[in-house]
């Protein structure tokens, strides 16, 4: 090629037979448009890296993550919450036309086109303007992808309930149960345990029973009148002698 037209080389592949120290090439023919990769392009990469673990790593002190309860696969009650950058595929699952019979289209279909785009968009958009403005496609299909991921992550976080996750996932104490007692065999022979568990502490479907500061009579009419939300009456099936020791047992739970 001619020097000032055509395609200008600007670097070699061919491996060297003699070992020469790693001096950056000389790119004054392109003033101020490239750089050497080694080693001023690779320490920016670096330390602009560093910063941002830094800044990961201070957050992570500050603001450790919460830990919830023991994971109870036969808790068929708790409802779990996705980490905050799947919060807006959470959100688009949650609606009618990407939900239940299309629930292929909310988890499939749609993020398949939009991740898609983004491996087509080299094909798509062939333009050698950096500017944004100069590629309307490019920044156009970007920004709104942006507004979606973000109108979507903010519709999640505004509509959950964080009261009731925070309950469902508190970490109860937990207390020895005597699992050979008259009552434990009444709190399972009722559906109790269908509930609020094994171990008493309850979940998503019904809170826990130990340590509830309630009286003997007090749970006794509980059973047996129900207890609004979620806990119908006429629930207890047993005999006057079987709540009495059904509703003494659950009141000894500390």
């Amino acid at each position: 090629m001619h020097r000032g037209k055509g395609m200008k080389f600007v670097g070699d592949s061919r491996v060297p037979v003699e070992r020469k120290p790693n001096i950056p090439k000389d790119y004054s023919e392109f003033p101020g448009k490239t750089e050497a990769f080694w080693p001023n392009f690779l320490l920016k990469e670096w330390m602009v890296g560093a910063v941002f673990l830094i800044g990961y790593l201070c957050l992570t002190i500050a603001h450790p993550s919460p830990l919830e309860r023991i994971a109870d696969p036969t808790d068929t009650g708790y409802i779990p919450l996705p980490d905050w950058y799947f919060l807006f595929l959470y959100q688009l699952l949650k609606y009618e036309f990407a939900s239940g019979p299309y629930n292929v289209i909310g988890a499939f279909i749609i993020p398949g086109l939009v991740f898609g785009g983004l491996l087509l968009a080299p094909f798509i958009d062939r333009g050698t303007e950096r500017r944004p403005l100069k590629r309307p496609f490019a920044t156009g299909f970007m920004l709104l992808s942006i507004a979606g991921v973000i109108f979507l992550t903010w519709e999640s976080v505004a509509h959950h309930d964080w009261e009731a996750a925070k309950a469902q996932g508190a970490i109860v104490e937990e207390v020895e149960i005597d699992t050979s007692a008259e009552g434990y065999a009444i709190y399972q022979e009722n559906g109790c345990i269908n509930c609020h568990g094994e171990n008493l502490a309850g979940g998503a479907a019904a809170p826990s029973l130990v340590a509830n500061e309630l009286s003997p009579e007090e749970i006794a009419d509980i059973a047996v009148n129900g207890k609004a939300p979620g806990m119908p009456a006429g629930l207890f099936k047993g005999t006057d002698e079987e709540l009495e020791k059904l509703s003494t047992f659950i009141s000894e739970m500390y």
